[in-house]
């Protein structure tokens, strides 16, 4: 260490000797101008890296947060065929006993199901008297005009959904089960 002070000495007399205080001052200025364009160019690039690395960091807790969104989908799968009995059950269910206090705690386990699924972002598709949306709806049956007959006694277009056989869900927008529908042909 000692011998390379002594030769920077050596080299410092020798530069003394040689070059005018100008031409260290003009060999400085030069050396700081290189050091502030590395100092710029350094800190640009830091800071794009930065912008890129935050851009990536909220583009992925976005992916992530999507991903999120639709993980409950196995269980609410399982939970559907649950759901479609209750809805038998409910239909066929005779009047008299609709009053039943049994029948309606049980009827009760229906609409906490479906308050489970709201929570989950989970949304019925409307069917039934609508114009057949294959993005939505699974034809199981086409019926001729004349035997399709609204309940008001008006013909019903060809295209509308006539019955609804089984309900479909959609989950955030997206469908999760279609309906599965009869239509007018």
């Amino acid at each position: 260490m000692e011998k390379e002070i002594e030769e920077l000495k050596k080299k410092g007399d020798e530069s003394k000797d040689s070059s005018s205080p100008v031409d260290i001052s003009r060999d400085i200025s030069r050396e700081l101008e290189e050091c502030e364009k590395l100092k710029d160019e350094y800190l640009a690039g830091w800071q794009r890296e930065r912008a890129d690395f935050l851009n990536y960091k909220r583009e992925e807790l976005e992916r992530i947060g999507e991903i999120l969104k639709y993980t409950n989908i196995g269980l609410i799968l399982n939970i559907l065929p649950i759901l479609d009995n209750f809805e038998i059950a409910e239909k066929k269910l005779p009047e008299d006993l609709k009053n039943d206090e049994n029948v309606k705690g049980i009827l009760q386990i229906k609409n906490q199901i479906l308050d489970f699924l709201k929570n989950q972002g989970v949304e019925e598709i409307k069917s039934a008297g609508e114009k057949f949306d294959p993005n939505f709806h699974e034809a199981v049956e086409e019926i001729e005009p004349p035997s399709a007959k609204a309940t008001e006694g008006k013909d019903i277009k060809s295209g509308i959904i006539v019955e609804e056989i089984q309900k479909g869900y959609k989950i955030h927008g997206k469908v999760l089960r279609p309906a599965k529908v009869r239509v007018a042909k």
